[in-house]
């Protein structure tokens, strides 16, 4: 009997963990930025309309697919500037109207040299912080996505400045829950702001944002140090925080994570769990 109650007690505590890891998965799915692309079939050829939305570079493929037949390897990978807009005409006379045409959009030019700047800590001049994950940490820096990010134990309702100076290029602030089970893993639904850096080429990403907690629209230019957003507890995570990273583009991958060093002779790949943080400059 005891045995019994035993497993009993540690059932319920297995439901209930599971149930809090899994804790209203939104079914909603918002995007960062939205594009507004025309295709146009007359005369055996497809003519496509890209328009840029950004205030940064992004380059354009087609996703594969067997219908298509080899379309998307006509097409290739169209690089576009900032607010460009081009057409690309395809001769290409096996096109059907009722065909799908889907596009992989990804920020930056890879083709571009990097020039790393120092950076200022993501939140107010005198405020302290502990870093809570450092580069390559366990829980949540494992991917190239992500392997040179920190996480700050920034509170809900605390102020993110921006790192550096630039242009808003990514926003989403839609979300309000947060959860550890895979299914949140899987598909982080997390409320988040990007900044195009362009004397850098460096992209800044802010993660974890408070519903509705971004202080800055999409296409707005800010100043090094200027508040852009609240920090919340959203998407995959278990603690309330700010993840902290930053970005370069690549061909394959999109944005992957790079190294930088903050301002004040802070470097970052030294900051370890644990270590407190002041932004004295």
């Amino acid at each position: 009997m005891i045995a019994m109650k035993h497993f009993n007690v540690l059932l319920t505590l297995l439901i209930f963990c599971s149930c809090a890891g899994s804790r209203n998965f939104p079914e909603e799915r918002y995007y960062a930025f939205y594009y507004d692309f025309d295709l146009v079939f007359e005369k055996d050829t497809v003519s496509f309309h890209l328009r840029n939305p950004l205030m940064c570079p992004i380059h354009v493929k087609l996703a594969k697919d067997t219908s298509l037949y080899g379309l998307e390897s006509l097409f290739g990978q169209i690089n576009l500037r900032a607010r460009q807009d081009t057409t690309i005409k395809i001769l290409y006379p096996k096109f059907q109207l009722t065909s799908q045409v889907n596009y992989i959009i990804n920020m930056g030019d890879y083709h571009r040299e990097i020039k790393k700047n120092k950076i200022a800590l993501p939140f107010p001049k005198e405020k302290v912080y502990e870093v809570i994950q450092g580069f390559n940490g366990k829980f949540s820096h494992t991917s190239m996505m992500s392997k040179y990010a920190i996480d700050f134990n920034l509170k809900i309702g605390d102020t993110i400045t921006s790192a550096d100076h630039g242009y808003v290029v990514g926003l989403i602030e839609k979300y309000k829950d947060f959860g550890t089970s895979r299914k949140w893993k899987q598909t982080d639904k997390s409320n988040y702001l990007t900044i195009y850096h362009p004397h850098s080429g460096l992209y800044s990403q802010y993660v974890h944002l408070n519903y509705e907690g971004a202080l800055v629209e999409l296409g707005d230019y800010v100043k090094k140090g200027q508040p852009i957003a609240i920090s919340g507890m959203t998407g995959y995570t278990n603690v309330e925080h700010l993840h902290f990273n930053v970005k370069i583009p690549s061909e394959k991958y999109g944005l992957i994570s790079t190294d930088y060093d903050f301002e004040n002779d802070i470097k970052a790949f030294e900051l370890k769990k644990g270590d407190i943080v002041k932004n004295d400059e």
